[in-house]
């Protein structure tokens, strides 16, 4: 699954919390937020918390592995706050400062790609 922006990461959660039948206000007090910062996520709020949307994450069964992937290309640097996703799901921070790529579990991504 290919995620280009935090909206496409909020729209991969929303489909997964709305697969597992859970409303907003369950899936927030699953994981000790509140029902306006799940709201905001899954709008795309630029500005969430990295630590409540792994909370998030897991609550969902979704897996993050930390990893390199050897047969990534350079890209030109992405505006500020966006990323990409190299094949095999692995999110390329390294244009927005950030450091390793993060890869979505196998199970979760192919989960999200069929909703």
């Amino acid at each position: 699954m290919r995620i280009r922006s935090i909206r496409d990461a909020a729209a991969a959660v929303r489909g997964r919390r709305l697969d597992l039948g859970l409303s907003q206000a369950e899936l927030a007090k699953r994981t000790g937020v509140s029902r306006k910062w799940i709201y905001e996520f899954e709008a795309g709020k630029t500005t969430a918390e990295f630590g409540l949307a792994l909370r998030v994450l897991e609550e969902l069964g979704l897996v993050l592995t930390l990893g390199e992937d050897s047969n990534a290309e350079p890209q030109p640097v992405p505006d500020r706050g966006a990323f990409s996703v190299l094949p095999g799901g692995a999110f390329d921070l390294r244009g927005t400062g950030g450091g390793s790529p993060l890869e979505i579990g196998a199970q979760a991504a192919a989960e999200v790609n069929q909703g």
